[in-house]
């Protein structure tokens, strides 16, 4: 039994699990003096000496803010793909009923809601996509970091609007819950990335933009592509380029595609981050002069007082 619990959780164990196998206090004194077990926290012990490796430290964590206790937000992410580096401090949540001392660097959350978002599987435990996704955007920095988050998840099919959407709705208190709410509605569209939410958000709803369909799925050549978005009514394709610079086989990689796109009839339009972020009135009024040199019989409208489109 001993050797299945250490096995299941990376060789970390709580002093309460090693006494119901059997094991004295005097035995695990005996054990850490010697050198075989570390003790990693108060109650908590790792079945080796050396570094610890981090699924151990992370069990580690768990069983120390005791039984309930689940990873959450950023690492929780972590463990689940959904983050793409390792951050400390590691983030437990624990029942709301119970008060622990300071843990050296852990970050303690508290729920009430607890047996809800746990995940009834995945070891260790942890909460679920869903509530991590909403738990790092309502404690986000800002606006954005908080929009990354829900497209990040379903663009690398880890959840689904509908299911985020429940989870943002099972909070009584949730900070940007309507702004959330709309970018996942357009995660449901087909925006996935944050720069493609921005662009929904700031140029086309801000502006009154036809809606352009969102990773119109291709097959060029033998392989499958994406354009960002499309509008068909138009001709119109818009590519979307990120926070950096391509490098520069990835720019030949696009000025094939913006080719193929000419000669299919279609007008490619490219912007990058700071196109969207920094000059959305900008990019709305060219975006709406194509349109309208293409038959669109509608006008942009101005998102503000000194909105572009109006001068435009």
């Amino acid at each position: 039994m001993l050797e299945q619990i250490l096995a299941r959780q990376g060789g970390a164990i709580a002093r309460w699990q090693a006494l119901a196998c059997g094991l004295t206090d005097g035995v695990l004194r005996a054990r850490v003096r010697g050198g075989r077990w570390q003790r990693v926290f108060a109650g908590v012990y790792a079945a080796f000496s050396g570094p610890l490796p981090r699924a151990t430290l992370l069990w580690a964590v768990v069983l120390r803010a005791g039984r309930g206790a689940v990873l959450s937000h950023r690492t929780a992410a972590e463990i689940d793909g959904l983050a793409d580096d390792i951050r400390d401090p590691i983030h437990v949540t624990a029942p709301d009923d119970r008060h622990l001392w300071p843990i050296p660097g852990v970050r303690v959350h508290y729920s009430i809601r607890l047996d809800d978002a746990r995940h009834p599987a995945r070891l260790p435990p942890r909460t679920t996509i869903e509530e991590t996704v909403i738990d790092l955007a309502v404690s986000a920095r800002g606006l954005d970091e908080a929009m990354g988050w829900p497209g990040r998840a379903c663009q690398r099919r880890l959840t689904t609007p509908d299911r985020l959407l429940v989870a943002l709705a099972k909070r009584k208190k949730a900070r940007w819950r309507s702004e959330l709410t709309a970018v996942l509605s357009d995660v449901e569209d087909g925006a996935s990335t944050l720069l493609e939410i921005r662009f929904v958000r700031d140029v086309e709803r801000a502006h009154g933009l036809p809606p352009s369909a969102k990773q119109v799925r291709l097959l060029r050549g033998g392989r499958v592509t994406y354009e960002d978005a499309r509008s068909e009514a138009y001709g119109v394709v818009i590519e979307l380029d990120g926070l950096a610079a391509h490098p520069f086989a990835e720019r030949h990689r696009d000025m094939r595609r913006d080719n193929a796109t000419v000669r299919a009839g279609r007008a490619p339009l490219r912007y990058g981050w700071g196109d969207v972020t920094e000059h959305p009135c900008l990019v709305a009024a060219e975006i709406a002069d194509v349109y309208r040199r293409r038959g669109w019989t509608g006008a942009p409208r101005p998102c503000g007082p000194s909105c572009r489109v109006s001068a435009a």
